[in-house]
């Protein structure tokens, strides 16, 4: 699958999931805490766009550029993502404007009660849940006792790098 094909397929699944865990992982001692987030968009560039809680200091205060890890999980999908890249605080107006098709009245909402965040997808960890399957009884039983013996209980498993 070339990138092109991997950024539509993550693309898809992001949008059907629809939110997601964030974590900053940077060691600052200001930063963003850990949040549930609702995507925005993921764009043809392989950014995934949400909105933030503001916090109570400054924004210029908190680094601009720092480590993510994004978990998107809904149940009864049958897969879920785990996404890590770049974050970058959005603050700059006519990045803001180029979110297009974004209302304009969400648009005023991240001037004052939230902070615009974009994060650059540089690998996704892809994995469809082993009752995403029908499978036989017997198929079924041998999963659970082979479950028994391993780490996870998942079917499959792909990792993306959609940022080459």
């Amino acid at each position: 699958m070339d990138a092109n094909h991997q950024l539509n397929f993550l693309q898809e699944r992001i949008e059907e999931i629809g939110s997601a865990i964030f974590y900053n992982l940077s060691e600052a001692v200001l930063k963003l805490p850990t949040s549930i987030v609702s995507t925005l968009k993921t764009d043809e560039y392989g950014f995934v766009w949400f909105f933030v809680q503001k916090p109570t200091q400054r924004l210029t205060e908190f680094e601009q550029e720092f480590p993510v890890k994004l978990d998107f999980y809904k149940k009864g999908k049958g897969y879920f993502l785990q996404v890590t890249g770049k974050g970058f605080v959005v603050t700059d107006p006519e990045e803001m404007n180029a979110l297009v098709d974004l209302p304009e009245e969400k648009k005023k909402l991240a001037n004052s009660k939230y902070a615009l965040v974009k994060v650059k997808i540089q690998k996704a960890e892809y994995y469809e849940t082993a009752s995403s399957t029908k499978a036989s009884w017997w198929q079924q039983t041998w999963s659970t006792i082979a479950t028994w013996f391993r780490h996870h209980p998942y079917r499959t498993g792909n990792t993306y790098y959609p940022a080459s």
